[in-house]
This record gives structure tokens, sequence and C-alpha cells, in this order.
């Protein structure tokens, strides 16, 4: 057993200063987390003067932690709105940034999670997460500096055509048209229903529409497939934009109310918005959207559309851009979160590029997975990237009867749409969208 002591300061706004400072400010055998603008130091009682030294050289100020914490016990939280909080109060919370946590868990209890399918939250080691150069400091999030990138970018004309086309007056009332459905739980009659509107509005843009049942405990539930063939010769690579349909009410049955606006209406409604948004577009590429069924028990409805690819199908993908909750604000400014893992690297770069160029969002970005759609790609080594609203607070009315139309952003909504819009219509056409996180 470990004993460490714990403390946080305030990081620069700058990117590359704070990295420069969560490299070089920690003391030999130490180690920090990032959380954000958030440094936490770890380190024993006798790093401790090593420590305090190295902040105030690196002109820092540390809030100590009141007491000693087991090293063992410490661990990441990564959870949608507040439901590990919901779940399991009595844990102590170290510190809260909404979708990230460090918590003083016991690890048996840890253990005891390792098998749950629902993607609600995952419980990591600290071991476990991305590190910078030095091997001791790690990365939960970071934010990136979108204001220093967007004064050296100016909009492809082209581009902000189709960006521009993405509009309140047809989201809101697609948004509105889900949301008024009783439930979209997987396996529901009204699960249906939402299938059916959403192929019809893809259908009526001119994509060949096409459903595929999937297996949810037993039950059935169904993806919703929006496909527009590219103009080269195969094999063609190929841009997916996915989103879950399904909604549950954790505080009820089946049957409950479960508006599910922001989880995931607000996705599956910006599936649909940039569907409208660059039907239009001719490509070399294929451009294939797909509203998943069953994520909420499970992410069955992406688990089983990425084992339904060929081998060569998942070669030819080049960026899956899903998006789940990106309709309310949780931060000071308009913010979004860019999370995937190191093989999505370029994708998280061109979209964060795309943020910059396209719209005023501050950009968060974790290589970190968790809790959704994305999973299901990266797993199989596809390339994907969970679009998100930014992560300093959260969403606490999700699977609930709370989640509600009159809770949504929509100004935020938007403005990711339009940084998705403009990722996916220069990823199908303009390799410089996809450049290298640097």
């Amino acid at each position: 057993m470990t004993l460490v002591k714990l403390a946080t300061c305030l990081l620069p706004p700058n990117r590359a200063a704070a990295r420069s400072v969560a490299a070089h400010a920690t003391p030999s055998g130490a180690s920090s987390v990032q959380f954000g603008d958030r440094l936490v130091y770890i380190g024993t009682e006798g790093q401790w003067d090593g420590i305090a030294r190295s902040a105030v050289r690196a002109r820092l100020e540390l809030r100590e932690l009141p007491g000693l914490i087991e090293l063992e016990r410490m661990h990441v939280v990564i959870q949608k709105g507040r439901l590990f909080q919901r779940e399991h109060p009595d844990v102590p919370v170290l510190v809260d940034k909404g979708r990230y946590l460090l918590v003083d868990i016991d690890p048996v209890l840890v253990h005891r999670m390792a098998d749950r399918r629902d993607p609600c939250f995952s419980v990591r080691a600290l071991e476990s997460l991305d590190t910078v150069a030095s091997g001791r400091d790690r990365i939960v999030f970071e934010a990136r500096d979108s204001g220093a990138e967007r004064a050296g970018r100016a909009p492809d004309p082209a581009i902000q055509a189709f960006v521009d086309r993405i509009s309140r007056a047809t989201y809101e009332p697609d948004l509105a048209e889900l949301v008024a459905l009783p439930t979209r739980f997987s396996t529901s009659s009204h699960y249906q229903k939402a299938c059916d509107i959403v192929e019809q509005k893809l259908a009526s843009f001119g994509y060949t529409t096409a459903r595929q049942t999937v297996s949810v405990n037993g039950s059935q539930s169904a993806n919703v497939i929006a496909r527009r063939a590219g103009t080269g010769q195969p094999p063609r690579a190929t841009v997916l934009v996915t989103a879950h349909l399904d909604s549950v009410n954790h505080d009820g049955t089946p049957t409950s109310p479960a508006p599910g606006a922001d989880d995931d209406g607000s996705g599956s409604a910006g599936v649909i918005e940039i569907a409208r948004a660059l039907k239009d577009l001719t490509s070399s590429s294929d451009l294939v959207f797909v509203h998943f069924g069953g994520e909420e028990q499970g992410l069955f409805g992406s688990r089983h559309f990425v084992r339904s690819l060929s081998s060569s199908q998942r070669s030819s993908v080049r960026a899956v851009v899903n998006m789940d909750m990106i309709g309310r604000q949780n931060t000071p400014a308009a913010t979004v979160l860019l999370e995937g893992r190191t093989l999505s690297q370029a994708v998280l770069a061109g979209l964060a590029a795309a943020a910059s160029r396209y719209t005023s969002l501050a950009v968060e970005t974790s290589i970190n997975a968790a809790n959704s759609d994305h999973v299901s790609f990266l797993d199989e080594g596809i390339p994907a990237a969970l679009t998100i609203e930014g992560a300093d607070s959260t969403n606490d009315e999700i699977h609930s009867a709370r989640d509600t139309l009159d809770r949504m952003n929509f100004d935020l909504a938007l403005e990711i749409l339009r940084m998705n819009t403009a990722f996916v219509a220069g990823a199908l056409g303009q390799p410089e969208q996809t450049e290298e996180l640097g």
C-alpha cells in the first residue's frame, strides 16, 4: 500500500504551455494527471517538498487536498451525465470535471464493475491513461488552443457553402418529432416509429436506406443505414456519420417517458441535418449515415454493424464521426469535446481544425474513449471520434423524463453540427482535413 498526497493547480490556457508544465514541473518519482485546465500532482510525503518547489518554479499555485490517500484506490471515471455519481453516491470524488472524475474507490468494487455492459460509465486505473513524453504525467483530457489555430485558417468557400446549410429551422423540428415519442426504448414499438421517421427523411434526400435487425438481450431492435455511393472506382474510401437513436429512463421502466432530447435525440437529429446539408455533395468516396439501436443497453447496434463489415470494408473507412449529446452547454464558453484513441488522432485533428475554421467553438480532446458507439469502431481498429458537449460540467437530466427539448442549447448543437459538416465534407474530398494531431 502506497500513501500519497494530492494537490491541484490551474494550468496556462495555451495548450503548448500547459503540456510543457505537465511534462517538466513534476519532480522525479512523483506524477501528475491533467483534467482539462487542472493539473493534479500525486506524490508521497517524501516527494512533497520537491513538488512544492517545482510548482513555485513553474509559477503554479497549489491547492493541497486534505489527508493521505492509498494510491491503489485512485481511479479515473468517465461517465455519461452524472450516472456514476447517481449509482455510487458514497464514492469520494477528488476532482470533478463533469464527464471525467478522479475518485477514491475500493479496487474490489472496481473489479465488480468490470463485467457491466451498459455504457453509463467506465472506471480506469491511472496507469491505463494516456501519457506525455515523460511517461509519468498523464492526460485525461486537454484544451486545444483554438484561438491561435483559428487566426491562421481561412474557410474553404466550397466547404463553407455546405456548412451554411446547417439551420435551426430544420434541425429543431426533426429533434422535436423524435422527442415527442413517449420513449425510444430500443425494443419498443415507439423505437420502430423513430426508425420510420429517420429512414423516411434520409430517403427523401436521395440516400439509399436499409434496416439492419439487431438482437438486444433476446429482443429485437434495428439500425437505420443510409448510403450514397461515391463516383470513384472500388475500393472506395468511406466516411461515416453516426448517432444512437434509442433513449432510456433509468428512473422507471422500459415504458416510462424517455424523451432523450440531449441523449441522444440531439445526435440523431444531427445525423439527419448533416445528411440534408450534404445531399448534393459529389465525391469519389462513399458517405454512410447510421442511427444505432441498443446503445443504452450495451452498444448492441454499433457492435453488430461493425461485425457485419467485411475486412475490406473496415479497411476502407477513413473516419467515423459519432455524435452523442451535443445539446447541453456545460462550460462557460461553447465547447466541444473530441474523444477517440491514438489510432484516431488524425480524425481528432481534422475535427479540431474544422472547429477553428468554421465555428467559434472551444475544443477539448481526449484519447481515453468510453461510453458510446465510437468505441465499437475503435475496438476493431477503425478510426472513430466522439463529438460531445464540453466536459467541465455535465447534463444530469439524461436517462430520465427530464431530458426535454426546453433544456437544449441549440446554438451549441448547431456549432457542433457545423464543425462535423465541415470535417465530413473535407474528409470526402480535402485530404488536409485529416492532418496529424500535433
